[in-house]
């Protein structure tokens, strides 16, 4: 397999060449457990043949429903080590959702947590090591998907996100055109979820790029300094809210650890406050500080460095890959400054860059097709967002965002998370409701006045809820939809 003069290799191949080649390094680590690449290559070997003895076949999805762990990292190898396609889902799924996302999938095998009921065969990693002693090379195989990954969207119905790339890799690392800046031999730290994209790719990535993945089985704020500090990371992904939570760790807690090493925060998968960013930029340094915006479904993306940031504050950045531009809601392309609903359209003569099951795109007229956001461009070509097409709030006719109030109130420092959404009104249309987690000393009076200099009035909570549960899962995503409906429902009955 060649591209433009260089050698592609599958998945399988490639941990094989790397076992071979560094044998004793560190391939990836969680806790105090760390597989070598040569243990990394003989346990996904393994857990090919025992898959391929219980049926699973070159191009299948396998659906993973397992925590953050090396035994995550063991499955998704052993499934691209027989050609099949890793399907990450939460562990954590109500059995609902995840027989919806299993049926869609439909893998002959479910790789799980005993607890999990799937109506399908399930499947432990010690099951599998248990099947197979054989850790001998298997004969290259490519995925003909690279990974399937789960969606609700702003719809909350099930879809999957089925890669348009295939399970292969150059034979040597080579920085992807997300721009990483991932380095072989160098410490990538991701403590977010795995079942979600944005850690997902950036720990294949890591391994695929010849670096030591370090994952944590949950995020918590100081340890992730701590990891960085013993760790020497040189990179490490968090979302908006992993960030918010660590600058909120006391200051003689946030200096304790040398985290000089990191020569890169890559953020995204939700909006980030310009206040936070800012504190990061300051924190950190302006070169560190990077940003991405896409979906999993890779048309385009944009990203931004922070000192790019400081010069159009609040950007996403320049497109990068592919092109994106705002439409009105009659199709029309729109100048610089006008907010509208975001497109994307891939590099012209690429192949699609993925396929939903589950789900049809959102369309324009020559190729374009939208994710919901909300945005605009200025005259330099940097995308700003507002928030998503299906999340907007019209309040009286004018269009209130949530992120926008939410940022305001995440920014009071008792406030942990908050998630805004619509309420039906009478009189406005929709009335803005507040849930806010916060430390039990928050007084609504006290948060109102925080918010009173800050945002007009027409965009100011008309209500105000306080809860003790998190509102937004360890990736940083709400879903804004399924509030509302449980308020809406409540008031009803």
């Amino acid at each position: 397999m060649e591209q433009m003069g260089e050698e592609l290799i599958s998945l399988g191949e490639k941990l094989s060449r790397r076992a071979q080649a560094t044998p004793d390094a560190p391939a990836v680590s969680c806790d105090e457990t760390t597989l070598t690449c040569s243990q990394l290559e003989a346990s996904a070997n393994r857990i090919a043949r025992a898959l391929e003895g219980l049926g699973v076949k070159l191009g299948d999805l396998v659906t993973i429903g397992l925590p953050n762990g090396v035994s995550f990292i063991e499955a998704c190898w052993g499934v691209w080590k027989l050609g099949a396609t890793p399907q990450p889902v939460s562990f954590r799924l109500p059995s609902a959702e995840l027989n919806a996302i299993v049926e869609l999938a439909n893998p002959p095998i479910v790789i799980a947590m005993p607890s999990m009921e799937t109506g399908r065969r399930c499947v432990t990693i010690e099951d599998l090591l248990a099947l197979c002693a054989d850790d001998g090379p298997i004969e290259p195989r490519v995925a003909p998907v690279l990974k399937a990954v789960t969606s609700g969207g702003s719809t909350g119905q099930p879809k999957l996100i089925l890669s348009g790339r295939r399970g292969e890799t150059l034979a040597e690392p080579a920085n992807d055109p997300f721009g990483w800046r991932i380095e072989r031999g160098e410490t990538v730290l991701v403590p977010g979820p795995l079942y979600h994209n944005g850690p997902f790719g950036c720990a294949m990535d890591a391994l695929i790029n010849d670096a030591h993945l370090v994952i944590m089985q949950r995020f918590d704020a100081e340890r992730v300094l701590s990891e960085i500090a013993r760790r020497r990371a040189n990179l490490v992904y968090l979302v908006p809210t992993m960030m918010g939570r660590i600058w909120r760790l006391p200051d003689e807690v946030r200096t304790r650890y040398d985290i000089s090493s990191l020569k890169a925060l890559w953020h995204f998968a939700a909006p980030c406050a310009p206040w936070l960013k800012e504190a990061f930029i300051a924190w950190l340094g302006p070169e560190v500080i990077m940003e991405l915006y896409g979906g999993s479904e890779s048309q385009a993306w944009t990203t931004i460095t922070g000192s790019e940031w400081l010069d159009h504050r609040g950007s996403v950045g320049l497109v990068r890959v592919g092109e994106m531009k705002a439409f009105d809601a009659d199709g029309n392309a729109l100048p610089p400054g006008e907010v509208g609903e975001i497109y994307m359209r891939r590099p012209k003569g690429s192949s699609p860059s993925y396929f939903y099951r589950g789900a049809t795109a959102r369309v324009l007229p020559g190729g374009w097709e939208s994710l919901g956001d909300i945005g605009y461009f200025d005259a330099d070509g940097y995308l700003y967002l507002a928030d998503r097409r299906t999340d907007m709030i019209l309040v009286g006719g004018a269009n209130v965002y949530p992120a926008e109030v939410e940022s305001m109130i995440d920014e009071h420092p008792q406030v942990i998370s908050s998630a805004v959404v619509g309420l039906p009104h009478e009189d406005m249309g929709s009335s803005i409701h507040a849930i806010v987690q916060a430390h039990p000393n928050l007084t609504e009076d006290a948060l109102r006045a925080h918010l009173a200099d800050r945002l007009v009035t027409y965009k100011l909570p008309r209500t105000i809820e306080f809860v003790a549960e998190p509102l937004r899962d360890e990736a940083g995503k709400v879903r804004r939809t399924q509030l509302r409906d449980e308020r809406v429902a409540r008031t009803k009955s």
